[in-house]
């Protein structure tokens, strides 16, 4: 698995802001397609599901600070 990929992949994903970020989780909660990590496996597009969630819980925490 190439991790520089991955990273990739979510530092474009994250540059478009919180509220794309979170119609991207939402999407891929629902298993709708994703253009730009159509050519990532399952497996990659598991690992950046869990990352992006994790970005924004760092973001929703400190919302309530």
């Amino acid at each position: 698995m190439d991790h520089n990929k991955l990273t990739r992949y979510l530092e474009i994903l994250c540059q478009s802001g919180c509220d794309s970020v979170n119609a991207t989780i939402e999407a891929m909660e629902n298993n709708q397609p994703i253009s730009i990590i159509n050519e990532l496996t399952p497996d990659e597009r598991q690992i950046i599901l869990q990352e992006l969630k994790s970005v924004m819980a760092v973001y929703k925490t400190c919302a309530k600070t």
